[in-house]
């Protein structure tokens, strides 16, 4: 039986059809996400059949820009499964890309398709039938030809119609199936690009999802390979060279300035919801959505994990960029971006669980204050309260120091084993959520128990598994970049708010038309810039001075190096805090209303200031020591 898309290669334009219905409803998810769609109804959809299209985000818009020539609204054929849907059955992955495909298309505008062919077409029944099959040996498309089915009986007929019926010529899908795109094409449909969606495998579905990835070629990345035979032992993801399998597409690692492009693209929505963040004092997952889709988070995951392997001056631009847009965001994403890295510093074993979803598992990192370890059999208990634990809202592990004697160990947890403690009430970066972790007598196996001088020394065991060069780098230098980094980028922010301020402010009781008519002002404009500029000047050095042992082998840095990055990070927070007092004391008092970003911005960076990156006395001593050749008295990582 030959799949569906062989078969329509000169399939005429779908007849037309009409939207009978549209009404509105609010969704929630078991996760606690919660989206609005506008659901709609069609008449003369070829098939007869029932079938549901999700408007969801600002699909207006993206028909608006597809028009103009743009690439279209995102979109989703989804068929309808309900053992994994409604039952959250694990033997696919239809109730995971169901929730991602909402979230994802919500952020970017357009509409789901929830498709009434149960089973790849075969209906419910037969699909149970079809389990049982599998139960016996049989993989998920021998089971349905074994039933007198075809392998895969979906027709998207319907799909084109509905999606004819709102004017989206031209779309973007989201979709690892190449059937569908085939399919939609010749049915004239242009689909501009297919984006795949996550992998959500686990032990229970990855013989289906690596059937599907080698019998139809679904562009799917698998934790591990499964083989061409039922019979043959799986292989490690990061198994010798082979990373990926063969047949998943290979990743488009993006240049420097196009993940800078990602960045800069994210910041009006950023300062939209920033208020938002504060509010939820955590990051909204409109806005995980819109940095998972830009791939934010691939960027120093490595590349044989289907990371994109990226350096330390393409992270930091792009957590000074985001800052532009909200600190907060820019403080969660830097970190969760540098936990991936830090997940790929461990063992092999560690690894194949962490990545087994793709290349950017979200962990929370903390060892304030650390924990306490005992070893028992097989691995450790833990107990402790560990604070500041930033992007714990939005992680599935959490990455604990614990102390066992003389050493301290780090210690990878499911985040769904410990207790997250809602403490996060603060002045400034209310939106990062870095709130308490505790856990008591929580066992930990082995082998996802680490000495921490090893995890961050420059041969850690990641480096013996990956090429990628930040990875072959000790870990302290990296762990310093974030607060500068936000702290310059909310300061630059902060200078172009008073620019326009200054351009359209009429000051009482002055002659002036606007405040930048004023001499006064203008001193304190130019001041404000100056010291920003100052900022970036001494943050570019720093960066300079870490990418340069980055380059070299070993890569340990000199006290006089360690002196000066750590020198100039601390002063370029300082000109950036100053630059702020200055803009916030020229601005008037509706700075100061809760609704105004510079008031934010203010708090955000004086809480920024009290990062050990950025506390002034014990970094100038420290880099005072190491200038005058007299050694540090704290510890390098």
């Amino acid at each position: 039986m030959t799949l569906v898309s062989e078969t329509i290669e000169h399939a005429a334009p779908a007849p037309a059809a009409a939207v009978r219905s549209r009404v509105s409803v609010p969704l929630r998810f078991a996760d606690g996400f919660t989206a609005d769609a506008e659901v709609l109804t069609f008449s003369g959809l070829t098939d007869g059949k029932e079938h549901l299209l999700l408007a969801l985000g600002d699909w207006e818009q993206a028909l608006l820009e597809a028009a103009r020539g743009g690439s279209g609204p995102l979109v989703r054929l989804h068929s309808e499964c309900l053992t994994g849907d409604v039952f959250g059955s694990q033997r696919c992955d239809c109730g995971p890309q169901l929730r991602e495909a909402v979230e994802r298309i919500a952020a970017a505008g357009g509409f789901l398709l929830y498709l009434r062919q149960e089973g790849r077409g075969i209906g419910l029944y037969s699909k149970l039938d079809a389990y049982a099959l599998q139960d016996g040996g049989l993989d998920t498309y021998e089971a349905n030809l074994a039933l007198g089915h075809g392998e895969d009986e979906r027709d998207y007929t319907a799909a084109a119609q509905m999606l004819g019926a709102l004017g989206a010529g031209t779309v973007r899908l989201l979709s690892n199936n190449p059937d569908k795109a085939a399919q939609l094409g010749a049915l004239g449909v242009d689909v501009s690009a297919q984006i795949a969606t996550g992998v959500h495998a686990s032990p229970a579905n990855l013989r289906y999802l690596t059937a599907k990835r080698d019998h139809t070629s679904h562009t799917l990345q698998l934790p591990s390979d499964a083989g061409p035979g039922r019979d043959e032992p799986r292989s490690s993801i990061l198994a010798g060279s082979a990373a990926r399998p063969a047949a998943a597409v290979p990743v488009v690692v993006p240049t420097h300035d196009e993940m800078l492009a990602r960045a800069q693209g994210l910041i009006a929505g950023l300062r939209e919801r920033a208020a938002e963040t504060e509010q939820l004092r955590r990051v909204p997952d409109s806005t995980m959505a819109e940095l998972r889709s830009a791939e934010i988070f691939h960027m120093l995951s490595p590349k044989a994990a289907g990371g994109f392997g990226m350096g330390l001056e393409t992270y930091v631009e792009v957590v000074r960029r985001l800052a532009r847009g909200c600190a907060s965001t820019a403080w969660s994403v830097g970190h969760l971006v540098e936990h991936v890295w830090m997940l790929a510093r461990w063992p092999r074993e560690a690894q194949d669980e962490v990545f087994a979803n793709g290349p950017a598992p979200l962990a929370a990192a903390t060892g304030a204050p650390a924990g306490v370890a005992e070893k028992v059999q097989g691995g450790y208990s833990i107990s402790g309260r560990w604070t500041f634990a930033s992007g714990v809202m939005h992680s599935e592990w959490a990455l604990l120091a614990a102390q066992r004697g003389g050493v301290r160990l780090q210690c990878l947890v499911p985040l769904a084993d410990v207790e997250v403690l809602d403490v996060w009430h603060t002045a400034g970066l209310r939106g990062t959520g870095s709130n308490d972790i505790l856990a008591r007598g929580l066992f930990v196996p082995e082998h996802r128990a680490l000495d921490w001088e090893r995890l961050a020394a420059e041969a850690n065991p990641g480096s013996e598994l990956h090429q990628d060069p930040l990875i072959h780098t000790p870990m302290g230098a990296l762990l310093n970049m974030v607060a500068p980094a936000a702290a310059l980028g909310s300061a630059e922010y902060a200078v172009e708010l008073f620019r326009e301020l200054l351009m359209v402010r009429k000051v009482k009781h002055t002659v002036e038309t606007r405040q930048a008519d004023s001499p006064l002002a203008q001193v304190r404009y130019a001041q404000a810039y100056g010291l920003v500029a100052a900022a970036r000047l001494h943050w570019q050095e720093a960066v300079r001075v870490v990418s340069a042992s980055h380059a070299r082998r070993p890569s340990t840095m000199t006290d006089r190096e360690r002196a000066d990055y750590r020198l100039s990070l601390a002063l370029s927070g300082e000109a950036s805090a100053e630059a702020v007092r200055l803009v916030m004391t020229g601005s008037g008092g509706s700075v100061h209303r809760l609704s105004h970003p510079l008031q934010r911005i203010q708090r955000d960076v004086n809480v920024l200031l009290n990062h050990a990156a950025l506390t002034r006395d014990p970094v100038l001593e420290q880099a005072g020591r190491g200038l005058l050749g007299l050694g540090f008295t704290v510890p390098t990582f």
